[in-house]
């Protein structure tokens, strides 16, 4: 098994990490064909719109967009959960808008706001995950096929799953704690089979 990080921006280098400190074997995807070579994608954290754009320039967005609706698993951290975001809010950016949610970007602030908060999420136990929040989005809404895994204390979504993808408003691979990665690699092992 291989995931794949897109590495168009933003922090790859940490998800690759964590990864591979999972024991996981972990490649950077920045073209069309580096898709063919994974088994699961992470979205990282970044510049949404930058990112975005630069999913349409190397011609990566559609084959992405396709191949998530036959099941490919994804996850998308902060900028990653936006791209995969059917709306934002009517905001022009380039989006994959596969996952049936609705985001609002930069919904705590600026970078000088950014936080950590303890978020019990399903299915990673009792003890809750220290969750990062960099210009992180907030997850308004979720429908009707979409899971939610985690809040905040004040209710607000953090944390979801719709089918073959995840999305956190977080950044987990900021921190040591590597049970959302393992939750992941345990959807890629689940869609592998």
């Amino acid at each position: 098994m291989r995931i794949g990080v897109l590495a168009l921006q933003g922090d790859f280098r940490e998800h690759v990490a964590a990864l591979r400190r999972l024991g996981v074997e972990a490649s950077e995807v920045r073209l069309p064909e580096d898709l063919d070579a994974v088994d699961g994608l992470i979205i990282p954290g970044g510049e949404s719109t930058t990112i975005g754009k630069l999913l349409v320039a190397f011609n990566l967005r559609d084959k992405l967009r396709a191949m998530i609706e036959r099941g490919f698993p994804v996850y998308g951290t902060c900028a990653g959960v936006i791209l995969l975001a059917k709306d934002i809010g009517g905001l022009d950016q380039p989006l994959i808008g596969t996952m049936d949610v609705r985001v609002e970007r930069n919904a705590f602030g600026r970078q000088v706001d950014s936080f950590e908060a303890p978020v019990r999420i399903e299915g990673l136990g009792d003890q809750p995950f220290p969750a990062v929040f960099i210009r992180a989005p907030r997850i308004r809404d979720a429908g009707a096929g979409v899971a939610v895994l985690g809040r905040l204390d004040d209710g607000t979504i953090v944390a979801v799953r719709q089918g073959a993808m995840l999305g956190s408003a977080f950044h987990p691979e900021l921190t040591d704690d590597l049970r959302f990665h393992q939750l992941f690699v345990r959807l890629v092992e689940s869609r592998s089979t």
